[in-house]
C-alpha cells in the first residue's frame, strides 16, 4: 500500500497536529521528572535557590508526582484529569518563581508555556473535548 492510498488518522489533522503538541510536552515532563530522581546537583542547587528543602528526598517527591501526573496525561482515558493535574503542578512552578522574583519570559512564564502545551494538544488530539467545550 503507498503512502497516498494510506487512510487517514482518525479525527484527521488536527489530532495529528495534538498528538505532536501533546507528545513533546510529554517528553519535556518525562525528562523534568527523571532528573529529579537521582536527584542531579543542580536540581538540589535549584531547590534551595528557591526556598524548598534541599534534599534528595524532596526532589524524588517532586519528580514522582511530575511522572505520575504526566502518566495520566499521556493515557487517552486519564488524559483530561492528568491535564488537571499538570496544570496545577505547573501552577506551583510559576508561584515559586513569582515569588523568588525570577526573570518573567525565561522562568516564570515557563510553566504557562508547558501548560499551553497541554491543554493545546489535548483540546486537538481529543475530540470529545472539543464538543464539550464548544457545544
Amino acid at each position: 500500500m503507498n503512502a497516498a492510498a494510506a487512510p487517514a488518522p482518525r479525527g484527521g489533522k488536527a489530532v495529528v497536529v495534538g498528538r505532536v503538541i501533546s507528545g513533546l510536552a510529554i517528553l519535556f515532563l518525562i525528562f523534568d521528572g527523571i532528573i529529579k530522581l537521582p536527584p542531579m546537583a543542580e536540581v538540589i542547587t535549584t531547590l534551595q535557590q528557591l526556598g524548598y528543602p534541599a534534599t534528595p528526598a524532596f526532589a524524588r517527591g517532586l519528580g514522582v508526582l511530575s511522572l505520575l501526573c504526566t502518566l495520566l496525561y499521556a493515557i487517552p482515558r486519564t488524559s483530561v484529569i492528568g491535564a488537571i493535574l499538570l496544570t496545577g503542578l505547573l501552577g506551583g512552578a510559576i508561584a515559586t518563581h513569582l515569588r523568588a522574583q525570577s526573570p518573567v519570559f525565561s522562568h516564570l512564564l515557563f510553566g504557562v508555556y508547558v501548560g499551553a502545551m497541554v491543554w493545546g494538544g489535548l483540546y486537538l488530539r481529543n475530540t470529545r473535548l472539543r464538543a464539550l467545550l464548544w457545544s
